[in-house]
């Protein structure tokens, strides 16, 4: 999509203006009113969160145990009516999605369900750029079943450290690859993978496949009726503004119901017989099958909040804003930036594009810092990366200028060189 952008203040402010989300940034805790860019590591509180978080803190109080049955709380299956809010996001049945435990926990419930290696086909295929918890997860996963990752984890590398190429993927589906696990987005870069591409090749071919929504769900709109592919895992607390840590989700294909859980807990049971308390596991026959202990009600309910956010302004609504955002940004990066030696790393067409911007210099510790210090909330990615997230929800057109001129002001005054250049612990 080509868009005309124009340099100014008032251009940004009439962008506003025009924006339909714009209701929504006055329902979000900005810090210290400041400029928040850091939606895609942890996205920011809302006072619809807070209301559903304080309604079941008050509803313990108020219930006690009964907080799980009594009509006025009900909470017992909490996570199923999380799920119909949550499945249009991806494109999904109710049904097909659940909500439970974390992004790791839950590859591990997949890799227990769909990797079953035999001699012929013993191989998980990754790729070098996703978040490392998936291959931490996918090695262990693999060693369980006495096999050496070395030789049964097959990693397909990046051409250029940014972008994955599906062809390289689709190539690497020999013969020996049973499961392929991939980010939807690349957390870096922001690449967004061709998912209905990849999941077509690997079920003609007929290998398990999932995806990690982690640094899509949210900003990107999916269509998983259409996709098919076999699982994906995510988490709740970037672009859905769960809060920090929040429970996590998981997509079943419906079509892998009867196949049951690799592991089982007892709150996967089938609701009519669970508190028979019997010593069978009899799972249930939807996603609520790999639940597996006791919800915590407590991490579930903000998720509640910014999930009705969601329904309210509409997915493809929020993918458009994030859209006009980060091509503005770029554009701003473009006319005023190149000369003090910035780029970005992100793809720039629309349909390979995430929710971010990763903005590329060679002093980028050192900028992050100075950009904190001046009340802008962005996040470094080593080596050279600031990874800049205009949420459609709270970030505006203005926001994103006053960053700009906040960085031409850092490198004007060269107020970055006071900066050492170590990471720390959290950049």
């Amino acid at each position: 999509m080509v868009r005309q952008f124009e340099d100014g203040l008032a251009f940004a402010r009439a962008m506003d203006e025009q924006d339909p989300l714009r209701r929504f940034k006055e329902r979000f805790y900005i810090p210290q009113d400041g400029i928040y860019m850091d939606g895609n590591s942890c996205g920011l509180c809302s006072r619809d969160a807070e209301e559903t978080l304080l309604r079941a803190l008050d509803d313990w109080k108020t219930y006690g145990i009964d907080v799980w049955s009594h009509p006025e709380a009900n909470y017992f299956l909490y996570q199923d009516r999380l799920a119909s809010l949550m499945a249009p996001l991806i494109g999904a049945k109710g049904s097909e999605v659940t909500i439970c435990t974390n992004t790791t926990i839950n590859i591990h419930k997949a890799l227990a369900t769909f990797y079953h290696p035999t001699p012929e086909r013993f191989r998980i295929l990754l790729d070098d750029l996703n978040f490392p918890t998936d291959k931490y997860a996918v090695d262990s996963q693999v060693k369980l079943h006495g096999l050496d990752p070395a030789d049964a984890v097959k990693v397909v590398p990046s051409r250029d450290g940014k972008t994955l190429h599906e062809e390289d993927l689709i190539e690497a589906m020999t013969e020996d690859v049973c499961l392929i696990l991939l980010p939807a987005v690349l957390y870096r870069s922001s690449y967004l993978v061709d998912m209905k591409k990849i999941a077509d090749a690997a079920r003609d071919r007929g290998i398990i496949c999932g995806f990690d929504l982690s640094h899509s769900i949210g900003s990107v709109p999916h269509d998983f009726a259409a996709i098919d592919c076999d699982f994906a895992v995510w988490c709740n607390y970037k672009y859905l503004n769960g809060g920090p840590g929040a429970i996590a989700g998981l997509y079943i294909n419906e079509k892998h119901f009867d196949r049951g859980p690799g592991l089982a807990g007892w709150q996967g049971n089938r609701k009519d017989t669970q508190f028979d308390l019997n010593m069978n596991f009899e799972p249930a026959h939807y996603a609520g099958a790999w639940q597996t202990g006791t919800q915590p009600i407590l991490s579930m309910a903000p998720i509640e909040g910014s999930l009705r956010m969601f329904a309210e302004a509409g997915i493809e609504q929020v993918r458009a804003k994030s859209l006009n955002l980060t091509a503005y940004l770029m554009y701003l990066i473009d006319e005023k930036l190149k000369t003090w030696g910035f780029s970005y790393g992100n793809p720039t067409q629309d349909d390979r594009r995430g929710g971010h911007v990763a903005l590329e210099h060679e002093d980028a510790i050192r900028i992050n810092k100075a950009l904190k210090d001046r009340g802008v909330i962005p996040d470094f990615r080593y080596p050279n990366v600031i990874r800049l997230a205009p949420v459609a929800f709270y970030v505006s057109y203005e926001d994103v200028y006053r960053l700009v001129e906040i960085l031409i002001d850092i490198m004007e005054s060269r107020a970055y060189e006071q900066y050492d250049g170590h990471r720390g612990t959290v950049a």
